[in-house]
């Protein structure tokens, strides 16, 4: 058994002699019990461990759903509504009424093969992703017969009766729709673009004309190499067609990969079966695809690893941010930053490879945008990769900021708890919590539970918070050494996308069901800062299509403010009490009369700002003050 002291030493030696090593900073193991440590196993009696969160209700799967016969019915991501939930799983979706999140209430559940089924919402209308072999235009069971019946793309339905959601269209591209993102058209409100991901080659053109797998990523009739993009009218969905594909990754070299990567590849590849490409998909390659091409995997497989030694042919997934007309797209070897001004005609801007990455997944960007968190789902989430054992630098998130729209590397984050070898566990989907002058992202762990970080110094990530339950899987009897060291046969559970929206965190849980928690105040988060957070409102929430929020001039806004400045020490205790009184009696003020205060403190603080250790933390805070003061007339 290597340390990971040593492994982390040859890892950088390799990537030294390769020459794309990467300088960024990690974490390591810490020592000393952690109450996550030795948790009870079990399906809904499991041990459960919490800092800096509750959980406020769980919700059992719909008995539709509920069995965990491999990946056939496993819950995927989360889309958010009014007061709806949109959940998906693999052999359909739910949706949840969460206006009381103490007490979710199934509205409808609708079930239809689709694998994976991840949702996205804009308006009436919910997009489904479908890739899988198995999925049919009828979305019956039984698998396909005719290949005319065969359905890979989007799925659309109209939702304006929550209760009774209806199949629209079924939009088909050549190469299913692992995930995909809304990005709505910058000149007309009536249409959006849906960018495909995911790793599949080709259909056949028998059951799909025009879909050609190819060599050559420039080719603009090779399928492969490119991103389809799906134009919908919103006021006529039955319209919506690919339209074009975004060719990101022409001029791509190979990702260097560590030989620790390959070492391990190697040794899934030994095994067989299940897991030996690390999605749990036999190596199949389809026929018409080129001899290096990936296979497609079955339907129910998890994401594929992207095994070419060219550069990417596809994103697993991307993130959009349609105010600032960027896009992140975790493309497997690469990490993109793109222009989406023109979203037909995307530019491809930055790309970064990490010879610590395995798998590019997913990106979430500051709500600044001078930062992207890149997560990195090592093992294809079916395998247990926050062991003691495994590295700290890899299966979590890399930290980048952004710069004159060019990407610099800067540390890693993991989850700084080691999981069983019961538990598969790696960085997955996730969002911001809106806190006034710092970012935190609260994102799923698969079985290594909900977790809560702080990105806000890009060089430094630290974790805020987390919930965490023990493994779904007892652990094996004495004397059998085959489960010990193998998760495949293991039961795939566990957080795939936990987001922030409206004052609570909404977790969905692959194998039990769905789950709601609420941030509770810690020496790592305040009360203020969770009120400031709550004061955010969204209608629709789609985390692949990252919203821009601003908070509205109130007191906790400028309490967070302040309180940061206690934690972190940037001015003297002193003024920070003297500057909590006085925010206390403005608060006790109305009218004029607070304005009149609010003012007079304002420039106080400014003052304050010379000499002070986070002077611009300081001057932020009067600024918020000054704002207070003007909404206060």
């Amino acid at each position: 058994m290597r340390s990971t002291r040593s492994i982390h030493t040859v890892n950088l030696a390799i990537a030294f002699l390769v020459g794309v090593g990467s300088l960024a900073q990690a974490q390591t193991y810490p020592t000393g019990n952690d109450p996550r440590n030795g948790l009870k196993p079990g399906w809904y009696d499991a041990g459960q461990a919490a800092e800096g969160m509750r959980l406020v209700s769980f919700s059992r799967k719909p008995a539709q759903f509920d069995t965990a016969r491999g990946l056939t019915f496993i819950n995927s991501d989360l889309a958010f509504r009014d007061h709806y939930v949109y959940q998906g799983n693999f052999a359909g979706f739910t949706v949840w009424d969460v206006k009381n999140p103490a007490m979710p209430q199934i509205v409808a559940v609708v079930s239809c093969i689709t694998s994976q089924g991840d949702p996205s919402i804009i308006g009436n209308l919910l997009f489904v992703s479908a890739e899988g072999g198995g999925n049919r235009t009828d979305c019956a069971k039984g698998g396909v017969k005719d290949p005319a019946d065969h359905m890979a793309g989007v799925r659309i339905y109209d939702v304006s009766n929550p209760a009774e959601p209806k199949l629209v269209k079924n939009v088909q591209t050549c190469k299913g729709s692992h995930t995909h993102t809304v990005i709505p058209d910058p000149n007309d409100k009536n249409v959006v673009y849906i960018y495909i991901s995911g790793s599949q080659g080709a259909r056949p053109a028998e059951e799909l004309a025009g879909c050609n797998n190819g060599a050559d990523p420039a080719d603009p009739n090779n399928s492969l190499y490119r991103l389809d993009v799906i134009k919908v009218p919103l006021k006529h969905p039955d319209q919506a067609e690919v339209v074009t594909g975004a060719r990101l990754f022409t001029g791509l070299d190979p990702a260097a990969r560590s030989a620790y990567i390959l070492e391990q590849r190697a040794e899934r590849a030994s095994r067989g079966g299940r897991g030996s490409r690390g999605n749990g998909a036999p190596s199949a390659v389809p026929a018409g695809a080129p001899a290096n091409a990936a296979a497609a995997p079955p339907a129910g497989a998890m994401p594929a690893i992207d095994p070419l030694r060219t550069g990417p042919r596809n994103c697993h997934d991307v993130t959009a941010y349609p105010s600032l007309h960027l896009l992140a797209g975790a493309c497997a070897s690469y990490g993109l930053l793109v222009d989406i001004s023109n979203p037909v005609k995307p530019v491809r801007l930055d790309a970064k490879a990490d010879t610590n990455f395995s798998l590019w997944h997913t990106a979430v960007f500051s709500n600044d945008g001078s930062k992207v968190v890149f997560t990195d789902e090592w093992g294809g989430g079916t395998s247990p990769m926050c062991q003691a054992t495994s590295m700290m630098e890899m299966g979590g998130d890399a930290i980048l900021t952004i710069k004159d729209k060019k990407m610099t590397q800067h540390s890693y984050f993991k989850i700084p708890s080691a999981q069983t070898a019961q538990e598969n566990c790696v960085s997955h989907n996730g969002g911001l919590i809106p806190v006034p002058g710092r970012d935190l992202f609260v994102q799923g762990w698969y079985q290594g539970g909900v977790d809560v970080s702080d990105f806000t110094n890009p060089d430094h990530p630290f974790e805020v918070a987390f919930f965490d339950r023990g493994p779904i899987d007892q652990p094996p009897t004495p004397g059998d050494t085959t489960t010990a060291v193998s998760r495949f046969r293991g039961t795939i559970g566990g957080s795939w996308g936990a987001y922030y929206w409206n004052g609570y965190i909404y977790s969905s849980e692959l194998a039990r069901g769905f789950d709601v928690l609420e941030l509770v105040p810690s020496d790592k988060l305040s009360a203020n800062e969770i009120a400031a957070a709550k004061l955010v409102r969204m209608e629709e929430y789609n985390p692949q299509s990252q919203p821009h929020y601003t908070f509205p001039a109130a007191f906790p806004v400028v309490r967070s403010y302040l309180d940061q400045l206690v934690r972190d020490k940037g001015i003297s205790s002193d003024r920070t009490a003297a500057i909590g009184k006085a925010l206390d009696a403005a608060e006790r003020e109305s009218g004029a009369a607070r304005s009149r205060s609010l003012t007079k403190l304002a420039a106080q603080v400014d003052a304050d700002a010379k000499g002070a250790a986070d002077a611009p933390r300081v001057k932020t805070m009067a600024a918020e003050i000054r704002r207070l003061a003007a909404a206060s007339k």
